[in-house]
């Protein structure tokens, strides 16, 4: 009798079909959750690493600014910073000849324009774009190339032809931007008589500002958003200007 109830025990053990359902229903779950957090781990990682993207694009867009700026030259030809309420113009010299006896000069500008597709730089509704134009050295070719800065914004912004020796460069999406000069001992509007009364009259028509600020608001693409606002002094401003 104890060898028969030892055999029908042995016989009664294992796993029911309802306790294997059971236990798949519990694995399925544990996978999806599982993948669920993958997916959040690999979207949160791409997050991030478009946000490093967005900054270091910044960074650069901004670090070539002050680039320029500092760089910039006063040719007796032109102004050395024109702002339109548009574009800003500026004469700089070449870093690409900075070791020659008489290097070339480059004509700059710098605006917003819309309707253009650039990869990585957001979707935002305008991007801020460089434009510079090839090396000069004679005065009817810096006049060319100033007004070729304005036919290029005016034209929308395209890309220039291989053969004029510009060349442009789509940087960071931006809502809008705004200029604003340092005379005197306060900012003001570039293009207001306010502040400005220097460039109102013959004598100090080319006189440079003693520091241009910039302010950009971003659209919010890649969790950058609000205003950005970057100040420029003047290196040769003198103590006490």
């Amino acid at each position: 009798m104890r060898r028969r109830a030892r055999h029908g025990k042995k016989a009664a053990s294992g796993f029911t079909l309802i306790e294997l359902m059971v236990a798949i229903m519990v694995m399925s779950i544990l996978a999806l959750l599982s993948w669920r957090s993958i997916d959040g781990m690999v979207r949160t990682q791409a997050m991030t690493q478009e946000r490093a993207d967005a900054l270091l694009r910044m960074q650069a867009a901004l670090g070539q600014w002050v680039a320029d700026l500092d760089a910039v030259i006063d040719t007796q030809e032109l102004r050395p910073l024109a702002f339109d309420g548009n574009m800003l113009r500026m004469t700089r010299r070449d870093a690409t000849e900075s070791g020659l006896v008489s290097p070339g000069i480059r004509v700059v500008a710098w605006t917003r324009l819309t309707g253009l597709a650039q990869e990585g730089a957001g979707p935002g509704s305008g991007h801020w774009v460089r434009w510079q134009s090839a090396p000069v050295r004679q005065r009817d070719e810096l006049a060319r190339a100033w007004q070729r800065a304005e036919q290029w914004r005016a034209g929308g912004g395209q890309t220039p032809s291989a053969d004029s020796g510009d060349s442009r460069v789509v940087l960071i999406g931006v809502e809008q931007w705004q200029l604003f000069y340092h005379r005197g001992q306060t900012w003001g509007n570039p293009l207001s008589a306010v502040g400005n009364e220097a460039e109102q009259t013959g004598a100090g028509a080319l006189e440079m500002p003693n520091g241009v600020r910039l302010v950009l608001d971003l659209p919010g693409h890649a969790g950058l958003s609000g205003s950005v606002v970057r100040d420029w002094v003047r290196p040769t401003l003198e103590a006490g200007q």
